[in-house]
């Protein structure tokens, strides 16, 4: 697996994260693509997955502040989920954070998924809600070094 990294937004990994959210939200789940495609775009680090030369997974990564990172739009290609691409993408993440000293990973999850990032050491904050249309909890991990 490799991963490319991007802030601009003229650049290939990030035309090929918006493939993939665009496929995955827009498509799949049905969210209008004028809430999948915000004004956060340029302040986030846009990550990408490859399985070879094919774009499989992304997300986003907000900086909340110096010391917290905020994970957004996850998505798995449909043909590669359950093939362990999402949790190779959230532990290269993990990495990330690490190497940049952030100090705390969160992220909304859909209900589905909770059980998913409980496995990678995130914990559960505050009670579902409703974002998209689609029920939420706020979910955080503390990167410890």
């Amino acid at each position: 697996m490799n991963f490319g990294i991007t802030t601009n937004l003229e650049s290939i990994i990030y035309q090929e994260a918006l493939r993939i959210r665009r496929e995955v939200f827009v498509i799949e789940q049905q969210i209008p693509e004028s809430i999948e495609i915000d004004s956060l775009e340029k302040e986030c680090l846009h990550i990408v997955q490859y399985n070879g030369d094919i774009p499989v997974a992304t997300a986003r990564l907000y900086p909340v502040d110096d010391t917290t990172w905020k994970i957004q739009r996850v998505a798995v290609k449909k043909e590669f989920r359950r093939q362990q691409m999402g949790r190779q993408l959230l532990e290269e993440i993990a990495r990330l954070a690490e190497e940049k000293r952030i100090q705390t990973l969160t992220l909304n999850a859909q209900v589905e998924s909770i059980g998913f990032y409980k496995a990678l050491g995130y914990q559960t904050v505050g009670e579902p809600f409703t974002e998209a249309s689609i029920l939420h909890n706020q979910m955080k991990r503390f990167i410890i070094k």
